[in-house]
């Protein structure tokens, strides 16, 4: 099978086409051959420092969605030609930029019928990230006013979904340019983080999504009453941001995404009723890669750049 793989840290000319045995499966897993995967910022993170999986060789990608071509003994969620997407476990189950993968059957979900591969395979990774700082983190409620920093992003713009989903009044980061965007997935205000300071704009929020870490996850906390949250996606940091949050009162949460099958079976009902969908920005072909790396890398983009199989 073809995958794509790299053996050297650094830009995306690093990231090569190869062909490497297709993976067998064991017991409580599936085979899935893959029909599109997600391209995440953490790819390119991974790809130019290696972040959690050290030195290549290595195949990045989490996310996908495909078809069930075998099962192993035990798995009883699935049969052969099942549609299905998931995310393979974070940080160190990667591997779905590949035509097929293998891992167990509980990380995976049908996919839902009211879209095709392509949208499926951009939503495992952020919708579980979002899903799990808003409601399983921070315990997001209806009526409550929520935060989200650069919510044109891949985790920004199906967090901002999912808010609004359980009733929140939704604020979003964004440059100007992408404010209609905002709009038109429900975001209630959106600010543009070029001209105007969000600790100023923003008060009294009982929740905030901090997707930039850094000096954003502490100054997100002066904008959060006590008693509220600030859920960082950036899981290091300065031990500065527990020791504010304390003095403030505010819950200060760092986290990093896991699978859930449980999770993705709440998100597919969103899904299925209309409350949520993936912004498709651009969907490439596994051989240009690195072509979806460099523009991932721009940050230009609104929404989730995906890689297609032949």
């Amino acid at each position: 099978m073809r995958a794509v793989r790299q053996d050297e840290l650094g830009g995306p000319e690093v990231l090569k086409i190869v062909d490497v045995p297709r993976p067998q499966v064991r017991a409580n897993e599936i085979l899935v051959r893959v029909h599109a995967a997600g391209l995440n910022p953490t790819d390119w993170k991974h790809r130019a420092t290696g972040g959690f999986l050290g030195e290549p060789p290595f195949t990045l990608g989490w996310d996908l969605s495909g078809v069930v071509e075998e099962t192993g003994v035990g798995v009883a969620r699935f049969r052969v030609g099942d549609e299905v997407m998931g995310m393979l476990s974070y940080p160190f189950g990667h591997g779905s930029h590949a035509e097929y993968v293998t891992a167990p059957a509980r990380w995976f979900v049908r996919k839902p019928h009211s879209i095709d591969h392509v949208e499926a395979a951009a939503l495992p990774l952020v919708s579980l990230t979002a899903w799990q700082a808003l409601v399983e983190n921070a315990g997001l409620q209806a009526g409550q006013r929520v935060l989200i920093h650069a919510a044109a992003g891949g985790v920004g713009h199906v967090a901002a979904q999912i808010a609004k989903a359980r009733g929140a009044h939704v604020t979003g980061t964004a440059s100007k340019g992408k404010h209609e965007f905002l709009r038109s997935i429900g975001v209630d205000e959106a600010i543009d983080y070029r001209t105007t300071d969000f600790a100023e704009a923003v008060a009294n929020a009982d929740v905030v999504l901090d997707t930039l870490g850094g000096d954003h996850s502490i100054r997100s906390l002066h904008v959060v009453r006590p008693g509220g949250a600030v859920v960082s996606i950036v899981p290091v940091g300065t031990e500065e941001f527990y020791e504010e949050g304390k003095r403030l009162g505010v819950r200060a949460i760092r986290m990093l995404v896991d699978s859930s099958h449980a999770h993705l079976d709440a998100i597919t009902e969103l899904v299925e009723a209309g409350q949520l969908r993936a912004t498709i920005a651009a969907a490439f072909p596994l051989a240009e890669a690195a072509e979806a790396h460099r523009l991932g890398e721009t940050n230009r983009t609104s929404g989730k750049i995906v890689l297609t199989m032949p």
